[in-house]
Parts: C-alpha cells; structure tokens; sequence
C-alpha cells in the first residue's frame, strides 16, 4: 500500500505541476498573440471586437501603413546603434565601477558607494537636466543616446554584489603573478562575471532599444538622430488621419475596402509587433544566463 501511495504521489505532483506550467505559459502568450492577429486583421473589422488568436479578415495593410514612413528604416538603424553603443559601454564602465567598490582595500570605498546610491533616490529634475545636456553641447548629438546612462547605480551593485561571491584567492593569485588591477580585471573578473553582464545587458538593451522621450526632449529637431520608438510614436498619435489616406477601395469590393482600413487599434498592435521582435529574437540567446545571474547578483546587502 505504501509502495503504491509512493508511486502515486509523485505523478499526481508532475501532473499538477505540467498543468499549472501550462496555464501559466497561456496566460503570457495569449497578450503578444491576440496582439498578433489585431495586427493582421483589417482594421474596420477589429472594431466589432471578437478577435482572439487568429484575424478574420487577413490584411497587411497596418504594416504597410507603418512602413510607409520613409524615416522608419533610418530610425531603425539608429535605434540599433545606440542600443548596441550603450550597452557595451555601459556594462564595461559599469563592472569597472563594481570591481573597483567590490575591492576591501580601496579606501574610498564606502563614500563612493554612498554618492552613487544617492543618485537612485534623487535626481535633479526635468528641467536641471536638459540645461545639463545643452551646456554639454549633447543637444541634437547622437552622444545624448549613450552619455547619461552609462553608468547605473542599481546595475553597479548587482554586479558588484555578484563580484563580491567570487573566490577572493583568483584575485590574490592574479597578484601574486604580477597582474594589476586592470588586467585582474579584464582577464578574470569579467569572463567570470558573464551571467550577471548578460542579465544586465539584458536590462540596459531593453530600455535602450524601448526609449523615446530622450529623442523627443534632445534631438526631436534634427531628423537623422530620430529612433524607431520615436518615429513609432508619432505613427501612433497620428492614426487618427490616417483612414483618410489609407482607406482606399478597389471597386466595390467591400472586403477589398476592409482589407485597406486601418485604425488606430489596429496600427497600434503593428507598431507593437515591430517594435517588440528584435528584443524578442535577442532574448534567447541571453535567457541561459539571466535567471543565474539575477540569483547570484541579487542585492543582499
């Protein structure tokens, strides 16, 4: 009888387990997929509501009304460059920060560490900041996109907490062969420290590539440094005329004219599936590493 409860107990478990895995994983698809089907779906006919996970009438008018924006392929490239430039950079500057306020011995240590806290609980406001950024001479220069973030006080201590659980004998070994700090820091630290750099850059990437109102505030009159998010937006607030334009019937067909209505709901779920699927594609690669290196870089402090 035992033997059998035994058995039993741990299939009842898996069972439970897959189906509530399962709902879990429905339950975060259903969004990106509805969202999906709005956007392939004729905009007319995603007003009556109704659509869940396939279009009922299939069109790919929404997404050549996103595309016919000229600026959008400029924009995209942008977009690509300063999420890739601020990411780099932000992470290598950002771990030599966290290596640097990890180390026991450095005298200043502790007062640095308090500066950089300080600046996660107060900022000097909107207005301080552009002036900043026009004494700077950033204004309407690509540099605006990676100067100000790159280094961050909230990724500073996840890395330097994740440094912090490193054997302190790798140090002292490197030392005692004649590496100095910033060779320790290159050659050791940083090969070592690739799951928590990939959950960070993970962070840094997302809020670069989603990031629009830098562009609206510093270079929103100089149309080459536009980026997609921003170009994006200004699609999404002007649906509203864009019926008048896009609307166009072939004949009197009336799924024809269907297929060529666009609404803002509709334009909306476009927008959202292009802006969305770069990230998508990129996270795979960067998943391996993300819940390993949150848990080991979790603050504990």
């Amino acid at each position: 009888m035992n033997a059998k409860k035994t058995q039993i107990e741990p299939f009842i478990f898996h069972t439970l387990n897959g189906l509530l895995m399962i709902a879990v994983a429905v339950v975060t698809l259903y969004p990106f997929l509805n969202t999906f089907a709005v956007s392939l779906n004729a905009g007319n006919d995603t007003i009556r509501g109704g659509i869940y996970l396939w279009p009922r009438i299939w069109t790919d008018q929404n997404y050549r009304a996103v595309f016919a924006n000229g600026n959008i392929l400029n924009a995209f490239w942008v977009s690509v460059a300063r999420t890739v430039l601020a990411t780099v950079l932000s992470l290598f500057l950002t771990s030599m920060l966290a290596y640097t306020l990890s180390r026991k011995d450095y005298i200043l240590r502790k007062p640095i560490t308090i500066l950089v806290v300080l600046t996660m609980y107060f900022s000097a406001g909107l207005i301080p900041t552009y002036f900043l950024m026009k004494d700077l001479h950033l204004l309407n220069n690509f540099l605006v996109y990676i100067v100000p973030g790159l280094v961050s006080a909230f990724n500073m201590i996840v890395i330097r907490t994740y440094i912090q659980t490193l054997p302190e004998g790798l140090i002292e070994s490197a030392k005692i062969d004649g590496a100095g700090d910033f060779r320790t820091f290159i050659s050791i630290i940083l090969p070592l420290c690739q799951p928590v750099l990939a959950t960070v850059a993970l962070f840094v990437a997302v809020g670069q590539w989603n990031s629009w109102f830098d562009t609206f505030l510093y270079a929103s009159s100089k149309q080459e440094l536009s980026t997609l998010q921003f170009e994006l937006m200004k699609l999404l607030s002007s649906s509203m005329n864009l019926n008048s334009s896009a609307a166009v019937s072939s004949g009197a067909d009336p799924n024809a004219a269907a297929q060529n209505m666009v609404t803002p709901v509709s334009i909306r779920a476009a927008i959202t599936i292009v802006a969305s699927l770069p990230i998508l594609v990129v996270y795979p690669f960067l998943q391996k590493y993300f819940v390993h290196g949150l848990q080991l870089g979790s603050v504990k402090e």
